[in-house]
């Protein structure tokens, strides 16, 4: 049994990893720790967990923590692992990284977009961006994780078949995505996120700077072969979890919607836990609730020379703890699936 802990272990995502780590085959929790004044019995703070795990959730503690695990996540703030990686990297202990400390290359994009400067940059050539569909082999030898945001995770999918295809005029990429207010995290105390602001309402919000889009521009770049600019608006909506990304980009070449939808499912061919729907079916975030599913589908808007595509995750899931377990799966030679092999939650 591999032994694993979770460092932030009581906010959303941290809870998330709690809930399926649990029952993997093939691991065992032996260090769960959060930012508190004292030990609490982890089921008093997250109560779905009573009568099927009551541990104890405790003071972080950096050596009570390499001592006990193998693996370790981190499900802290920004700003975090970059301080406290390195002790477990030095000591043998795999890190996954939820937060966004590792996943820019670039350490000028880094301190741009996220206003901090970074501790630890000999670090980031280390890491390995954690998103399976793209980087699996790497994933297979990773020591450190960056594991991939949840906007990212959604878009990056959406747009990887055609921007490896170079079927895509990218200068044109404009990227529309709706999410579910567990997104902002279990401490959002802002006013923005309380039920009267939020519930029968939609809003954008971080129009043209929010900190995912170096993440999106970086890894489309990457597929792509050239430098990618895409205009990225996201907004709130009111419900719980569920990221539903709708991509508009002028093709370069006629094609029909029956023809990217082969290329997408050819691409995608070997990763199970990406779906792509039939033409002229579209996702919703109901059918991924609670999974580690992308539902994806598409549409070639022929008046227009446009292609639509729209995909649909779990922000808390397939954009960000299950993606972190589908991730330590293949660092510890475990089936990719394993711990996440469920349908969404319907209805």
């Amino acid at each position: 049994m591999v032994r694993v802990g979770i460092v932030g272990a009581l906010g959303y995502g941290g809870g998330q990893l709690v809930r399926i780590l649990s029952t993997h085959p093939g691991v065992k929790l032996t260090y769960l720790s959060s930012e508190l004044e004292k030990p609490v019995k982890i089921s008093d703070i997250l109560p779905n967990l009573r009568g099927f795990l009551d541990v104890e959730c405790k003071v972080y503690n950096a050596e009570e923590a390499i001592e006990n695990c193998d693996v370790v996540f981190s499900a802290q703030h920004p700003g975090w692992a970059m301080k406290e990686a390195s002790r477990f990297l030095e000591a043998g202990v795999r890190f996954i990284d939820l937060s966004a400390d590792f996943r820019l290359r670039d350490l000028r994009t880094f301190e741009a977009w996220y206003k901090m400067r970074h501790e630890s940059p000999h670090l980031i050539p280390q890491a390995v961006y954690g998103l399976p569909e793209l980087y699996r082999a790497e994933l297979k030898t990773a020591r450190l994780v960056a594991n991939p945001g949840c906007f990212p995770t959604a878009a990056i999918l959406a747009l990887a078949p055609l921007l490896k295809e170079k079927i895509l005029d990218v200068s044109t990429i404009i990227i529309d995505a709706k999410t579910g207010v567990s997104g902002a995290g279990r401490m959002a105390l802002k006013l923005d996120f309380h039920f009267p602001e939020v519930n029968e309402s939609i809003k954008a919000y971080n129009v043209a700077i929010h900190r995912h889009t170096p993440e999106i521009e970086q890894e489309v770049s990457v597929i792509s072969g050239q430098q990618v600019a895409v205009s990225f608006t996201p907004h709130l909506i009111p419900i719980t979890r569920g990221i539903l990304t709708t991509v508009y980009a002028k093709l370069t070449e006629d094609t029909t919607s029956q023809k990217l939808t082969e290329l997408f499912r050819e691409y995608y061919s070997a990763d199970y836990f990406v779906y792509v729907l039939d033409p002229e079916i579209y996702p919703a975030t109901k059918d991924v609730y609670g999974s580690n599913f992308c539902h994806i589908g598409l549409k070639v808007d022929e008046r227009t020379g446009r292609v639509v595509v729209i995909s649909a995750i779990d922000n808390l899931i397939k954009g960000m703890s299950g993606e972190a377990i589908q991730n330590m799966n293949l660092m510890c030679g475990f089936d990719e699936r394993a711990g996440l092999d469920s349908p969404g939650i319907e209805p």
